[in-house]
C-alpha cells in the first residue's frame, strides 16, 4: 500500500517495519530472558544472531523452491529483484534455530528456558514485520471479491514487489499478523504463568503452523513446490513444525517452572 515512506526510494516502508520487528522483539526476548534468570549478553547476542542467520536462511529457502527457475536464469541469482525480496519466513526459522541451537551450546544458556523466552518475541517481531510485506506489496493473495478484498494501486509496489496493480486480492499479509498477533497475545499470557520448558515454544510452533498452513490456501505462490502433491513447500513444513510443538507439549512431566513477573 505504501511501498515508500515520504516518496524517498531509499527509505522503503518494508525495511523500516523489519528494523522496527527486529528490536521490538529483542527488546522482549530481554524481558523475558531477565525474568527467566537468563544471562542478559548471552540472550541479546542470540537475536542478534539468529536476526542474520534468519536473513540468510530466508533467502536460501526462496532459491530452493524454486531451484529450477535459478537454474535456468542463474544471473537472476543476484538480480536486484532477487536482492530485494524478503525471502521465506520457514527458511529463516529453520537456519534461526540451527544458529541458536549452536549458540546455547556454545554459551550454555538452557536450550528449552531459552526458546521459550523467544517465542512470544518472534511472534511479536513476525507480526510487524506483516504489516512491512503489506505496505510493500510482498506475499499477496488470490483474487478476492469480498468486502474485506484490497486493492494495490502505487507502481512502486508492483515494481519492487510483483504485486498485480488494481485487482481486489486478499490481504494474506494482514491474515497472517493478526494471527501472529494473537498468538503473540497468547504466549505472553501463558509465560507469566506457571509452566513447563518448552511448553511455550511448543505452543507458538503449534499455533504458527496451523495458522501459516490456513492462510497458504489464499496466497499466491510464485515459488515452485520441492515436495509436490496438493499442498505447497510452507505447508508440508507446517505439517512438520506442528508434529514438534505437539511433541514440546506433551513432552514426560517436568517440574512447573514459576510463572515470570510482568513485562513492563
Amino acid at each position: 500500500m505504501y511501498p515508500e515512506l515520504f516518496h524517498l526510494p531509499l527509505l522503503r516502508t518494508y525495511g523500516v517495519l523489519v528494523a522496527l520487528a527486529f528490536l521490538a522483539g529483542l527488546w522482549m526476548a530481554g524481558k523475558f530472558g531477565k525474568e527467566a534468570g537468563l544471562h542478559q549478553q548471552s540472550v541479546t547476542d542470540l537475536g542478534i544472531y539468529c536476526a542474520l542467520a534468519a536473513m540468510v536462511g530466508a533467502k536460501l529457502m526462496m532459491y530452493l523452491v524454486d531451484l529450477p527457475y535459478y537454474i535456468e536464469r542463474p544471473g537472476e541469482i543476484f538480480s536486484v529483484s532477487s536482492l530485494r525480496a524478503g525471502g521465506v519466513f520457514y527458511g529463516g526459522l529453520i537456519a534461526a534455530l540451527i544458529v541458536a541451537f549452536w549458540h546455547m551450546r556454545r554459551t550454555k544458556l538452557p536450550p528449552l528456558r531459552t526458546a521459550d523466552v523467544f517465542a512470544p518475541a518472534i511472534a511479536l517481531g513476525h507480526g510487524i514485520g506483516r504489516l512491512g510485506c503489506f505496505a510493500a506489496g510482498c506475499c499477496w493473495g488470490t483474487e478476492c471479491h469480498r468486502p474485506w478484498a484490497v486493492t494495490f494501486t502505487d507502481p512502486a509496489a508492483t515494481e519492487i514487489t510483483g504485486v498485480p496493480l488494481n485487482q481486489p486480492v486478499h490481504p494474506t499479509q494482514l491474515y497472517e499478523a493478526f494471527a501472529e498477533f494473537l498468538i503473540f497475545g497468547i504466549l505472553f499470557w501463558r509465560i507469566r504463568r506457571p509452566h513447563r520448558e518448552g511448553q511455550i515454544i511448543g505452543l507458538y510452533l503449534l499455533l504458527y503452523s496451523t495458522a501459516r498452513f490456513i492462510v497458504e490456501f489464499f496466497r499466491v505462490h510464485e515459488q515452485g513446490n520441492v515436495a509436490g502433491g496438493p499442498f505447497d513447500t510452507s505447508q508440508y513444513i507446517s505439517v512438520g513444525l506442528f508434529a514438534l510443538g505437539l511433541w514440546f507439549l506433551r513432552r514426560p512431566r517436568q517440574r512447573l517452572r514459576p510463572a515470570t513477573t510482568s513485562v513492563v
